[in-house]
This record gives C-alpha cells, sequence and structure tokens, in this order.
C-alpha cells in the first residue's frame, strides 16, 4: 500500500506556499487549557489569511505531552475542528500541520492521532534522536510516513536540535510522501545543505520548503536558489514560513509573504523598502524571540504581543518559570514603538469579540 497523501488541494495550497503560524497555547491563570481563547486564536489565524496551523509543535509547547498536563490530544482536536469551522467559513483549504516528536514508537503514535484527527502532515522532530546514524534517522522518517504524509524540520542546535547533513536530506526528500521541509537552523550555510539535498533529490518540484529562520525570513521569502545537478540547473524557491514569529502579527505577515510572491511571479526588481522592512523583522523577532538570552524568553515573548492585543489573558506556561528574560519587556516596548506598520493591533481590536464568542 502506498504512503498516505495529502488531498489535492491542500498540497497545491502548500506548494504554492502559505503563511503557517505555530500555534501557542492559551492558558488560564491556573495553567490549564483556557478553550475559548485557544479557539479565538485559531479564528485569529484564520481571518488574518493565514494558509493554515501547526499544533503540537515548540510554540505550543513541548509539555502537553506529558501525562500531568494530558493536553496533546485536546489541543490538536481544538485546533483542528476550529479550522475545519474556518475553512467551511471562508471557503479555502486550510493546512492543518501536527508536531510529531519522540523515538519511533512515539512518534508513529503521536503521527496515527494526527491522521485520525483529520491533520494533512506531521512536523517531524528529530530532537530525541541525536545519537542516530543518518541511515537510522531516515528509516525513522519512513516510519512515521506510513502513517501520515511528513514535513522534514531543521531545528537549530542551540534549542535542541542536531546537526542534519546534505546526505540526510537528500536521503529524506527520496520518500515518496515527504511534502515538505521547514528550515529552521539559523545558518545560511545549513541552510543552503537542505536546498542542495533536495535539488539532488530529484524531487525540487514535489518538496515544500518552508522557512523557519526567523533571522532572516524575508532574505528566505525572495531568494532564487539554484543549483547545478548531473549538467542540469535546478531552481528552488522557499514557497513559505512555518514560524512562531508568525503566531503574532499575522496579518501583515501575511501581506509580506504575497509581496515576496509577487516578485517571484512577476520578475520585478526587490524594492529597497522590502529590505529594510526585512531587518525591521528581525529586529522585532529578537524581541519577541529574547536572541539576547539564548531564546529563554521565546515563548512568553510571543505570549506578551497577543496578551497585549487581548488575546491572550496573560503570559502563562505549563513551565512556571518560563517568562519573560530581563529587559525583554523593555525591548518589546521598543520595536512596538519603532516598527507600528508591523503590528494588527487595529485589525484584531476589531474583530476581537467575535473570535471570542
Amino acid at each position: 500500500m502506498a504512503n498516505p497523501l495529502p488531498p489535492a488541494d491542500i498540497l497545491d495550497a502548500l506548494r504554492t506556499g502559505a503563511a503557517i503560524p505555530a500555534h501557542p497555547l492559551a492558558l488560564t491563570a491556573e495553567r490549564k487549557l483556557d478553550e475559548r481563547r485557544q479557539r479565538a486564536l485559531t479564528r485569529y489565524y484564520c481571518a488574518a489569511g493565514a494558509g493554515g496551523v501547526a499544533v503540537g509543535v515548540h510554540t505550543t509547547q513541548f509539555e502537553i505531552r506529558e501525562p500531568r498536563h494530558g493536553l496533546f490530544e485536546p489541543v490538536i482536536e481544538l485546533a483542528g475542528q476550529t479550522v475545519d469551522d474556518c475553512a467551511l467559513e471562508l471557503g479555502k483549504p486550510l493546512i492543518k500541520v501536527g508536531g510529531v516528536c519522540g523515538p519511533t514508537a512515539q512518534a508513529v503514535r503521536e503521527a496515527a492521532f494526527l491522521r485520525d484527527s483529520g491533520y494533512h502532515i506531521g512536523l517531524l522532530s528529530l530532537a530525541a534522536l541525536k545519537q542516530a546514524s543518518i541511515d537510522e534517522l531516515v528509516t525513522h522518517c519512513r516510519a512515521v510516513a506510513e502513517v501520515i504524509p511528513i514535513m522534514g524540520f531543521y531545528l537549530q542546535p542551540a534549542v535542541g536540535g542536531r546537526i542534519l547533513p546534505i546526505a540526510f536530506w537528500r536521503a529524506f526528500a527520496e520518500i515518496e510522501n515527504a511534502v515538505a521541509i521547514k528550515m529552521a537552523p539559523f545558518n545560511r550555510y545549513q541552510t543552503l545543505d537542505v536546498l542542495r539535498g533536495v535539488a539532488e533529490s530529484g524531487r525540487a518540484s514535489e518538496i515544500a520548503l518552508y522557512t523557519g529562520n526567523d533571522d532572516a525570513i524575508v532574505a528566505d521569502l525572495l531568494t532564487a536558489f539554484r543549483f547545478h545537478v548531473n549538467g542540469m540547473r535546478i531552481r528552488l524557491r522557499i514557497a513559505g514560513g512555518l514560524l512562531g514569529h508568525w503566531a503574532c502579527w499575522t496579518r501583515p505577515a501575511v501581506h509580506l509573504l504575497e509581496e515576496c510572491r509577487h516578485i517571484h511571479e512577476t520578475g520585478e526588481n526587490i524594492p529597497p523598502e522590502l529590505l529594510t522592512r526585512a531587518a525591521e523583522v528581525t529586529d522585532s523577532n529578537a524581541a519577541f524571540f529574547d536572541a539576547q538570552n539564548a531564546f529563554a524568553g521565546c515563548i512568553a515573548g510571543i505570549h506578551e504581543v497577543l496578551r497585549r492585543q487581548g488575546l491572550l489573558a496573560g503570559r502563562w506556561c505549563l513551565k512556571p518559570r518560563e517568562e519573560l528574560s530581563p529587559g525583554q519587556m523593555e525591548e518589546i516596548d521598543r520595536v512596538y514603538a519603532a516598527y507600528p506598520h508591523l503590528n494588527d493591533d487595529a485589525f484584531v481590536a476589531r474583530h476581537l469579540d467575535e473570535w471570542l464568542k
């Protein structure tokens, strides 16, 4: 039996390129799931023009999988149901990506739950397999791919990832239902390793490439990549983004992606203003993601922005010690004042009551 593929309209949307926010977790002050605000967040992303959501990923907090919290299944189901409602209301396909973690047995279980919950793609973290060989990693990926279509994930080593060479990405791209790769090594050399591996796999036209490089979002989306393979020139572009950064200020991020796609489609010159905005986006990300403190406050930073907009009631995380770093609040204040054109506060204010119903 062939490995499963997403529905044709989902695959088309994925390859065209979508803004996919990495979905945060809405909690009460008692650190229990706030279903009303969790659903409101999903509605916000869909109304802002996102092409889907990614749930059960780092931004959703990996601790949802711990038995004492028991939140993995309810959070996955709640987001999936809300996305389906929004897709029906908007009349367009919305991509449902679910995070898949852990050693092979756990990853296969999570993939099966995502599949049974109507998710289209599993975003496959390899953080738990730090000592595995390339062959062992590919075997692990193939086992998950038998259950659900997969999106590869190059996670930066600074936050738990591992170095993944060209040979791995070439082999990963050869998996028949590997449909996408999220690149988030925060490293230009390693990003090129992924792209070259895909170019050499023979499946460049079938693999949707997504940026997760928060320090180079706009550069990734604007760049046309060229490789020479067996005497042929292979051209690649990064079609969209799957980003924690896009979990807030989402509507301008959608417009940014549309601008970058327009430039690719028309061949127009890149306006200098867009390069300036690229630096502003990176500066904003440094504040939200707490780059100065090795990303310790990255989830709390996103929560703080959503709290200011009224989408979240507070910054609470499942780990009580997970909070803003010293000086991070002032950095968020600074970028809020410096780049008002990057926020969507007015859009959120107009619709917040309807999303919270």
